[in-house]
């Protein structure tokens, strides 16, 4: 799996990795942030939250343009890393609640953000097809895309464990914990309609002195400053969490300007490739007829037209499915259960993994030896670890289940590589765009499973009336982790195999601007994702949820319909 690759790959992989556990940091946290800081409601949220993110996965194009016909791959990268260095300065900055600054901080560090992503992302990606140009590497292009894929998900592996910490960190400071309901209903409180009044219920008032009671070390006992402190406290203890995002890229820029010569010869566009090959005096490949040209963006712009929806359902996981966390499913956990909150346990299971694969795929009995004690050891350490030194019971930031899906890719991608590997020496592996189709059907069985899981519950509307739900109605946590994981199959067959099989078909002349559009039909499914989040109120949840499903399902059978054309577009590429 990680033999025989180029060492830029290893490079870019862990420039990237550095990258997104910044961004993932700030996304485990960025929707509960808008809702505790400003008291925006779900549909506001959800407004906010999916232009970030279409922005943020539109500005690819940008700059893939950018460099594709003025600055070059490298350089445009780097500047997009210190674009977003800005941007998650400013919004790690503490500001007042009511402060007009506040706002004019948070939507330009957003912007900021975006477009340093856009000139950053793509780029880096591109310079990692340009990698296995090479006839002796294409055929590991895949696998390639699929170890860089899995970079990305050790660094979002940690993201939410890391802003769990610094949250709960600085509301101890102040003597503090947090609690799911407390932001809303401080809100209620405190923000008065034309008429001076407030919307906080009897049940949500009593449920909000209870908690001020509950913690007296914080020195305030009249329940509206109480309210005022909370949201200020816990505002800034997110802010803090941003700050991870600075740190990390400040690391990723390391490794990417150290490591530059192990993928210097990766970095040109069909421009500088022209130049040098003159320079040279190396005859220039043979160019795409406007025919194949045009076939080949087509091919494209079909799988994009299906993507968009995947990524309208996947990343429910920052908008609905955070809010389902924090409302509907249990605050605790017990048991064997306990130990998947804890993300250093994830990381012995990962271990353990792959070194029974090592083992089993080893041809050395020396090499066979050490992966099983290494596996042994991992089993006996989740053992001792169980028995002896974790707590009996674990309390469950809505936040921490983002962490499940990155656990899940990083876990499954050797088992996923060695399944297809197997079936690729048959001559029986799936194509790249029959894998997608294949991705969208699990997509939508991973929300059957949530559905199911939801049917019978009150709306969101009802809860907040509610002030809560109380412990006993709350759902088992293993109906969202199941749906996390359904959702990360789907995802690996999806994500890396789409983004390999644009590098590949791409014109070599519009490969920047074909990523790009790849992010852009992101962007598209990201600004889709609303859509739910607009349905968050008086909707039984099983229907919001029923409407992923359908989306999923009619994608499936758009893709597999044309699935004879993109088959031979790439087969020809």
């Amino acid at each position: 799996m990680f033999t025989g690759h180029p060492k830029g790959l290893y490079t870019l992989a862990l420039a990237n990795t550095g990258e997104r556990f910044g961004y993932y940091t700030m996304l485990a946290i960025f929707t509960l942030f808008l809702q505790a800081k400003f008291g925006y409601t779900a549909s506001e949220t959800s407004t906010i939250f999916a232009s970030f993110l279409a922005l943020v996965y539109f500005m690819p194009l940008l700059g893939g343009i950018i460099a594709d016909k003025w600055l070059g791959y490298g350089k445009t990268a780097t500047i997009g890393i210190i674009v977003m260095f800005a941007g998650y300065l400013l919004l790690a900055v503490p500001t007042g609640r009511e402060d007009v600054l506040a706002k004019i901080f948070m939507f330009s560090s957003l912007f900021l953000i975006s477009t340093g992503t856009g000139l950053f992302k793509g780029n880096l990606q591109v310079m990692v097809g340009n990698l296995y140009e090479d006839s002796k590497l294409q055929g590991m292009r895949d696998t390639a895309f699929s170890i860089f894929y899995m970079a990305i998900n050790i660094g979002a592996l940690f993201a939410p464990t890391a802003a769990t910490k610094v949250t709960n960190f600085f509301l101890a400071k102040h003597g503090l914990v947090y609690n799911s309901s407390i932001p809303s209903l401080s809100h209620q409180l405190l923000d008065l309609d034309a008429s001076g009044n407030n919307s906080i219920t009897a049940d949500g008032l009593s449920k909000l002195e209870a908690f001020m009671h509950a913690n007296s070390s914080c020195g305030i006992t009249e329940v509206g400053a109480f309210a005022e402190n909370y949201i200020d406290k816990l505002s800034t203890a997110y802010n803090y969490g941003f700050a991870i995002a600075c740190l990390s890229l400040i690391i990723s820029m390391i490794i990417y300007v150290v490591g530059k010569k192990t993928y210097k010869h990766a970095d040109y566009n069909a421009k500088q490739l022209a130049e040098s090959n003159a320079k040279n005096g190396i005859k220039a490949p043979a160019e795409l007829t406007k025919k194949q040209t045009k076939e080949r963006v087509v091919a494209l712009m079909l799988v994009f037209a299906v993507v968009l929806f995947f990524w309208m359902a996947f990343h429910q996981n920052g908008l609905t499915m955070t809010f389902f966390a924090r409302d509907y499913t249990e605050h605790v956990a017990t048991g064997i259960n306990r130990m998947s909150f804890d993300v250093f346990n994830l990381v012995i299971i990962v271990i353990a993994v792959y070194s029974l694969i090592s083992m089993l795929q080893s041809k050395k009995n020396k090499s066979k030896i050490i992966s099983g004690a290494i596996f042994a050891a991992a089993a006996i350490g989740l053992y001792f670890k169980y028995t002896y030194f974790t707590e009996g019971s674990v309390k469950i930031l809505p936040q921490i289940f983002q962490q499940f899906n990155p656990f899940f890719v990083v876990a499954l991608t050797p088992i996923s590589l060695a399944i297809f590997g197997a079936l690729a020496k048959k001559g029986k592996e799936p194509s790249a765009p029959r894998k997608i189709g294949m991705g969208m059907v699990i997509a939508a069985c991973g929300f059957i499973v949530l559905a199911i899981g939801s049917y019978g519950l009150p709306t969101p509307n009802e809860v907040m009336d509610m002030g809560g739900l109380n412990s006993s109605q709350l759902v088992s946590s293993n109906w969202l982790i199941s749906t996390y994981l359904i959702l990360t199959f789907a995802e690996l067959l999806l994500s890396p195999m789409g983004i390999s099989f644009v590098s590949k078909v791409a014109p070599p002349k519009l490969k920047g601007a074909m990523m790009g559009g790849w992010f852009a039909a992101t962007a598209l499914g990201n600004y889709l994702v609303a859509i739910i989040g607009h349905l968050w109120g008086d909707l039984p949840l099983w229907q919001v949820w029923s409407v992923l499903i359908v989306c999923c399902l009619l994608s499936a059978v758009f893709i597999f319909s044309v699935i004879k054309r993109l088959d031979r577009i790439t087969k020809d590429a």
